[in-house]
């Protein structure tokens, strides 16, 4: 009895001793935004990956759930490499995909809607919103369309959060990313010239169409 009993306590000294496994993307990032759905998290982490095959994707990623409400905050900026959140902000959808609710999207010019999938971000300018970053949709049919139809990321007044508390909804685009003026320039600067940014709803066609969500294996 003796001997089994110090088998079993050198086994668990052993086990004890053993180096954790270390946590891989997915689950530091969604430590580090416990907020963000992990499911919605997983699949910009598999866009990103597929992206990466084709050339570099940068070492950090903007995450927007458009399945939320605009009143929460609903656009995570991520250091990848180094497992850290950067931002958790409220962000703007356009007024061609509904009011509080985003519930419709596109990538045609003109529809004022937003779109969906895997953008590359690019240069900055300042334009008529102020500071702004133009962005390259990586999705062809859902965003390939990004830098004609304007698609860029500024800041504006009418995203208030405190404001839409008392309308109901934060004011909306012409289909761009837009976030609190008081934060665009260093949220751009965090994402600005070659980063990634994704941006989900849950979108059947999207979702079986998109070619960086069915990206083949090997």
């Amino acid at each position: 009895m003796r001997s089994v009993l110090c088998s079993t306590l050198m086994f668990l000294a052993l086990l004890m001793a053993a180096p954790a496994k270390a946590a891989g993307p997915l689950d530091r990032l969604s430590q580090a935004a416990p907020s963000l759905d992990r499911r919605v998290l997983a699949l910009a982490l598999q866009a990103r990956t597929c992206a990466a095959r084709s050339g570099d994707v940068g070492e950090r990623l903007a995450v927007i759930d458009y399945s939320r409400p605009s009143t929460e905050v609903r656009m995570w900026v991520f250091d990848v490499a180094a497992g850290r959140l950067l931002h958790a902000e409220h962000v703007a959808h356009g007024r061609g995909s509904g009011e509080n609710l985003a519930t419709a999207f596109s990538d045609v010019d003109g529809s004022h809607k937003s779109s969906l999938g895997l953008f590359r971000t690019a240069e900055t300018y300042v334009g008529g919103n102020g500071y702004s970053m133009r962005m390259d949709g990586l999705e062809p049919g859902f965003n390939g369309r990004a830098r004609e139809r304007l698609i860029v990321m500024h800041g504006a007044n009418y995203v208030d959060p405190a404001q839409a508390k008392r309308q109901g909804r934060l004011g909306r685009s012409f289909g761009c990313p837009a976030v609190r003026s008081e934060v665009a320039r260093v949220v751009i600067d965090s994402l600005k010239d070659g980063q990634l940014l994704f941006a989900y709803a849950a979108d059947a066609d999207w979702r079986a169409n998109s070619p960086l969500l069915n990206c083949p294996h090997g």
